[in-house]
């Protein structure tokens, strides 16, 4: 692998910046232009997006741009080049609908796996599970909607949504199983992990929509509440969900003139793939020890070489 670290990041002038750029380009065999990362909003995300972005600029000498968007947002890029990868996508039928090649305008295209496993949940904190099991049964929750009740929700218990703009059917399935709950959102992921992290401390009552993968799910080991098992079609119809969540094999959504562009970004995206485990280590590094998604990336980056190098193979 050739060395990390452009000159246009530490002082030296354009054209050496340049020269350097042109020669890593050489050594990968092509040229990398412009890279265009989505950016949406939880850490798991930024982790997977940062560590492609930061070898794709010390390995291919690309030009990375990243831009916090929320998903649908998003994927609208993909038609005007304002973005190229949407690295980690939860499943949007909708999206694909409009913006695949078929039923859509063709703009973006489907590239594969990146490795990691997405399950979402209800979830409660852990010792409101070890002192009431039978709450992890979503036939038992009516028995507890009031002590789940707080100032915003109407009288009822309480569900705690994250950000609305998330896959997520937390209304629909209150709606169609007869839960005495109302939804209210959080409005972040990081809200939505201070709220469970209090609610353990001081032992609160509370349950909310979460996910893995997920590094607070190692400080706080949140329990998951049983609801009516997932069967295929049961989300067809997003007004009438009343089952549980899917596991989701998570995937790259790219644009589909950028994936045909040559760029030998491309390649990198498409080989691009890693565990649960590796996205929770470097989403830890941002979170919680307050790292900068850069400087995690690349500590994770110079600690891993055995499994970021394959990503670089034509």
């Amino acid at each position: 692998m050739t060395a990390l670290g452009l000159s246009s990041c530490g002082g030296g002038s354009i054209d050496e910046a340049t020269e350097a750029n042109e020669e890593q380009a050489a050594q990968s065999g092509g040229e990398c232009g412009d890279l265009n990362m989505a950016i949406n909003p939880w850490v798991g995300f930024e982790a997977s997006a940062y560590v492609v972005g930061e070898l794709a600029k010390s390995e291919l000498g690309c030009n990375v741009e990243y831009k916090n968007l929320k998903e649908d947002v998003a994927w609208q890029g993909f038609g005007t080049g304002d973005v190229d990868v949407v690295i980690e996508d939860w499943g949007h039928p909708d999206l694909e609908k409009k913006f695949f090649e078929g039923e859509g305008d063709g703009s973006a295209m489907d590239m594969g796996p990146n490795g990691n496993v997405g399950i979402i949940g209800w979830y409660v904190p852990p010792w409101l599970a070890e002192e009431n099991p039978d709450i992890l049964d979503w036939e038992n929750l009516n028995d507890y909607a009031s002590e789940f009740a707080t100032s915003e929700s109407g009288g009822k218990g309480q569900f705690l949504g994250a950000d609305p703009s998330y896959v997520q059917f937390d209304e629909a399935i209150v709606s169609n199983l007869d839960l005495d709950f109302e939804v209210v959102f959080s409005g972040s992921e990081a809200a939505s992990i201070e709220a469970f992290r209090k609610a353990e401390q001081n032992k609160e009552f509370l349950i909310g929509y979460f996910y893995e993968p997920q590094w607070f799910l190692s400080e706080v080991p949140l329990e998951k509440v049983a609801l009516p098992e997932y069967t295929e079609g049961c989300q067809d119809d997003p007004a009438e969900v009343d089952c549980d969540y899917p596991e989701t094999e998570l995937k790259k959504i790219v644009g589909t003139d950028w994936a045909e562009s040559g760029d030998t970004s491309v390649g990198l995206v498409e080989n691009f793939e890693w565990t649960n485990d590796d996205q929770n280590t470097v989403a830890k590094y941002i979170a919680e020890d307050g790292m900068s998604q850069e400087d995690a990336a690349a500590k994770w980056i110079e600690e891993n070489p055995d499994v970021w190098e394959p990503w670089l193979q034509s």
